[in-house]
């Protein structure tokens, strides 16, 4: 005589069943890397890139900074420049994060 198991809701413990939403890394720009862009008129220094992981497994990355006179400025992002040097950047930035994340001891 067999005995079947209905099967019930996923097991939170099965890490294929785990919707995760979002995977982003923030990235401190090189002071050789950066560069300056305008935005209403006022200038910002780009400092931080904000990479995140596409469902396609491709990446995308916002630039974010400060105000070059200083002050308070809004969070406001902007388009990564197409070069090379901050391709790679971003590149080594998703590798390393990887890395890293595929060695975590759990929580604490």
């Amino acid at each position: 005589m067999s005995t079947t198991q209905s099967e019930g809701p996923a097991d939170p413990m099965d890490r294929n069943a785990v919707d995760v939403s979002a995977l982003a890394i923030n990235v401190t720009i090189p002071e050789e890397l950066q560069w300056t862009d305008t935005r209403r008129d006022e200038e910002f220094v780009l400092l931080t890139l904000n990479v995140r992981l596409l469902p396609d497994g491709h990446v995308a990355a916002k630039a974010y900074g400060r105000l070059v006179a200083g002050g308070r400025g809004g969070y406001t992002s902007f388009r990564v420049p197409d070069r090379p040097e901050l391709a790679g950047l971003i590149d080594a930035a998703a590798t390393r994060a990887s890395e890293l994340w595929a060695a975590h001891q759990g929580l604490q």
